[in-house]
């Protein structure tokens, strides 16, 4: 088994490095004495931020580029024709997926906290490494987000504690070695590599059993997939959620004009301190407390961790103020399935716009055909619906599903939608539709936050 401490001071070569793990993982690697180099599809800022540390990235991928490669890493996301894995093999180079990348990374920690779920993960690990931060500890960090505490989406610190975002895409979270398992949900997605439900399910039950017996499990506890697979560990178990039925819940709950919550928070029937937070919706409620629970765990005064909790702001690509236009708010959210897009909606709704438009970038299509009625629903809160074409990722077009089958379902379940197929016509038709006072919630993990970038750069036109 390939072991990346044997290539220690030597060239790593990095395939997809723009990718919101792989470029973490980048740092981590240069961090560490690595000679680190990549390869992307696409500028980003990601790239941008990659160049100015001294990593040589080049945007396309060629087969040249692996020339004097000791090692290559590629993300579950990279096809194994693509043409630098190809040349890699051809040539005799050895590579590595991502996730046993941040597995190995993780060894040698005294406690390894990974945050696994369907959605949530990254808000609640960066609300986990932000708390831990704060508080005094020195945590090693790896998310998959970009979150301003720690400038990015990844950190090294001292071998206490690993904080990690554990993804279940192609089963990467069973690379990992946690002390520490979060499960915040077990929900469809990826249906492109599970079976059905029940396959995803299993695999949540595969990462529990990584755990020590000296190990913890947090998880969701009015979830009943994730208590099913609780009952099978013999480690200690706790659970959260929005009831007396968990071990961790909320106390005199209530929200603020934006629907940002504050309550107590519950242990086992006793107080241990207070909450406000600056994020919104019940969810956030939920997230909170999986992050309060981890770093309970881990020895945190219960009064420390809520004031850190109070001061998050949130990460980037969820739900992020993006700008005001024509007196218009502009806001992004990284939700790509139905479930987070309906959750991130509802939090817009709790602006109280005069009326709120849901942009959506569907994302892979085997993810639209497997959730295809769910898609159809999601935005109904909203009063308006833009759809943009298909975000393709790393498939390619089938040629049996597209945007305009997912706007006549929405129309015909009576959402007001509309196909605006690029971000150009999108951007025309937002214009000229919308009002001051209105809001605007772009929805997607592919490039639809490059809209916003767009518009914001436009600026206004009503003057």
């Amino acid at each position: 088994m390939l072991n990346i401490e044997d290539y220690a001071g030597k060239r790593v070569h990095m395939v997809g490095i723009g990718g919101s793990s792989m470029s973490g993982l980048a740092e981590m690697l240069l961090k560490e004495g690595y000679i680190v180099t990549g390869s992307d599809n696409a500028n980003s800022h990601a790239v941008e931020r990659l160049r100015d540390m001294g990593i040589p990235v080049s945007v396309g991928h060629d087969a040249k580029n692996v020339q004097g490669v000791d090692l290559l890493v590629f993300s579950a996301a990279i096809h194994p024709e693509n043409v630098e894995r190809a040349e890699a093999r051809r040539l005799g180079i050895p590579e590595m997926e991502r996730s046993t990348l941040l597995g190995q990374l993780m060894r040698g920690h005294k406690e390894a906290v990974c945050i696994s779920g369907t959605h949530g993960k990254t808000t609640v690990s960066s609300m986990i490494a932000e708390t831990l931060l704060e508080c005094g500890l020195d945590p090693t960090v790896s998310i998959g987000g970009r979150l301003d505490a720690l400038g990015g989406g990844s950190r090294v610190g001292k071998k206490d504690v690993f904080v990690a975002e554990a993804c279940e895409f192609h089963g990467s979270f069973l690379e990992m070695h946690p002390t520490v398992a979060i499960v915040l949900n077990i929900q469809e997605d990826h249906l492109d590599y599970y079976k059905d439900i029940e396959h995803i399910e299993a695999a949540f039950g595969n990462f529990l059993s990584l755990l020590p017996e000296r190990g913890v499990a947090l998880g969701w506890g009015e979830d009943a997939r994730i208590l099913r697979q609780f009952s099978k560990l013999k480690c200690e178990k706790r659970t959260f959620g929005m009831t007396d039925a968990c071990d961790y819940y909320p106390g005199n709950l209530t929200y603020n004009d934006t629907g940002c919550p504050r309550y107590d928070v519950m242990f086992r029937g006793e107080k241990l301190c207070r909450v406000e937070l600056r994020v919104a919706g019940e969810f956030n409620v939920i997230n909170a407390l999986a992050a309060f629970s981890a770093a309970h765990i881990l020895g945190i005064a219960p009064e420390d961790i809520a004031a850190s909790l109070s001061r998050f702001a949130g990460v980037h690509r969820r739900f992020e103020f993006t700008g005001l236009i024509d007196n218009v708010k502009m806001y992004h959210d990284y939700g790509h399935n139905p479930v987070e897009m309906r959750a991130a909606l509802g939090v817009a709704h709790m602006q109280h716009p005069n009326h709120l438009w849901a942009v959506m970038q569907p994302h892979t299509y085997s993810r639209v055909k497997s959730l295809f009625n769910d898609y159809l629903t999601c935005t109904e809160i909203a009063d308006y619906t833009l759809v943009t074409d298909i975000y393709a990722a790393r498939e390619t077009d089938p040629g049996d599903i597209n945007s305009d089958m997912v706007v006549d379902g929405m129309r015909r379940r009576g959402i007001d939608a509309v196909h605006t197929p690029t971000f150009d016509d999108t951007e025309k038709y937002l214009r000229a539709h919308w009002q001051p006072g209105d809001l605007v919630l772009t929805m997607g993990c592919g490039n639809i936050n490059l809209l916003n970038e767009q518009m914001q750069l436009h600026g206004d036109t009503r003057k």
